[in-house]
């Protein structure tokens, strides 16, 4: 992400987090349905992070609207108010990192699966991303 966005930041970082929480929502689904036999513990906590990423999402969407409705001109206030869910958003992904690296390590439907341990490096990597993303947003102090 590119940071020359000046007043439209709070709208770009929202993008962003609006589309990475689709996107590891999805993901809970895409481990369910790739793993077949995948161990009940671990097939309840994705369902509970799927429902746990969606209703993040919904929030985001939220604040996408309050920052359109804003013109633009987002108050002190709202932006705080972005920055801390932006905030939320890093560590639940982080969160979510630590699930798929469980179940890489736990799982013996997994491990003996390597294209099941392939799709879990890249959908942790892509959660990296946007851990990143998020991280130099909230460092950069705008």
């Amino acid at each position: 992400m590119q940071f020359y966005y000046g007043q439209q930041m709070p709208l770009r970082i929202l993008d962003e987090a609006e589309f990475w929480k689709h996107q590891e929502e999805e993901h809970t689904v895409v481990i369910r349905e790739l793993v077949t036999g995948l161990e009940p513990e671990f097939v309840d906590a994705l369902k509970k992070w799927e429902q746990a990423l969606a209703a993040t999402h919904g929030q985001v969407v939220r604040y996408i609207e309050s920052v359109i409705r804003s013109g633009l001109q987002v108050s002190p206030q709202l932006y705080q108010q972005v920055l801390q869910l932006v905030s939320y958003c890093l560590q639940e992904s982080e969160q979510f990192i630590l699930l798929c690296q469980q179940i890489k390590q736990h799982s013996s439907v997994v491990s003996a699966n390597q294209t099941a341990v392939v799709v879990l490096n890249h959908i942790i990597r892509e959660s990296e991303y946007f851990i990143g993303i998020a991280q130099a947003l909230l460092s950069s102090g705008q």
